[in-house]
């Protein structure tokens, strides 16, 4: 790169950063401006790279605030997001690593991810997987979860097949779908509406809200291993990855 180049380069990346600039930059008349404005911009036509270069390192200096930021909430709320009263373990309820996974049942993505956890779960029999809802796609999906949370209560041996089934399914996740998955597997609607009306189980979202709030998490799946939040549906490899990072360093990256 020519050191005019640089010069122009550095000049966009102080002026995207919000730097200030030196004052014998700042303090240029009119016409000096309209000269060095002509002269980015000419340089950016013929080197458009340079924005993308600029994107990536925000979208990089972006991810890693918010990623400090989970890192500080996890510390400061260990015991709701891991061994809250109101979610159910699958896999191995004495493992040596958990993974938490914040999801909706109306979510595509996450009916994609239930594979994922399927998958982890079998092959690896030393993992905690905690399920926690976060219905966030509208009104169906916090009837849906209320059915669940009642359907929990009554028959928590049943609970992954039931969630397996209402997850996997094709149609969507309302009040009505998820009893019917419900009388499947041996519980009645009025066992449900009895449940939901004598333990509404309200505390279970708005705890699930808060802790998504202070994790940063604006979508579902989202996964928490260890010190970290993982956002969106990473697929199972990078997951087992992680997991066999914490077995090794402690952390999710070595």
């Amino acid at each position: 790169m020519t050191f005019k180049k640089m010069i122009a380069a550095g000049t966009l990346l102080a002026l995207v950063a919000g730097v200030a600039l030196p004052q014998t930059a700042a303090a240029l008349d009119a016409k000096q401006k309209e000269e060095f404005g002509a002269f980015i911009k000419e340089y950016l036509l013929a080197n458009p790279e340079v924005m993308l270069e600029v994107q990536e390192a925000l979208a990089a200096k972006q991810r890693a605030k918010q990623q400090e930021a989970a890192e500080a909430a996890i510390a400061k709320n260990k015991k709701a997001i891991f061994q809250s009263d109101h979610d159910v373990t699958l896999g191995n309820p004495d493992g040596d690593v958990t993974i938490v996974e914040f999801y909706d049942y109306n979510c595509g993505y996450c009916k994609r991810a239930l594979s994922d956890m399927d998958a982890i779960i079998t092959a690896d029999k030393n993992v905690r997987f905690v399920l926690k809802e976060l219905p966030i796609l509208g009104p169906d999906s916090l009837a849906a979860h209320k059915v669940s949370a009642a359907f929990r209560l009554i028959a928590p041996e049943k609970y992954g097949d039931f969630h397996r089934a209402l997850l996997g399914g094709e149609e969507r996740a309302t009040e009505e779908t998820a009893i019917a998955v419900a009388a499947k597997l041996g519980v009645t609607e009025e066992q449900l509406r009895e449940k939901m009306e004598k333990e509404p189980h309200d505390s279970a979202v708005r705890e699930a809200y808060t802790l998504a709030n202070e994790l940063g998490i604006t979508g579902t799946p989202s996964y928490v291993i260890g010190n970290e939040a993982v956002f969106g549906a990473v697929g199972a490899n990078e997951i087992v990855t992680k997991v066999a990072n914490m077995r090794s360093c402690g952390k999710t990256v070595c």
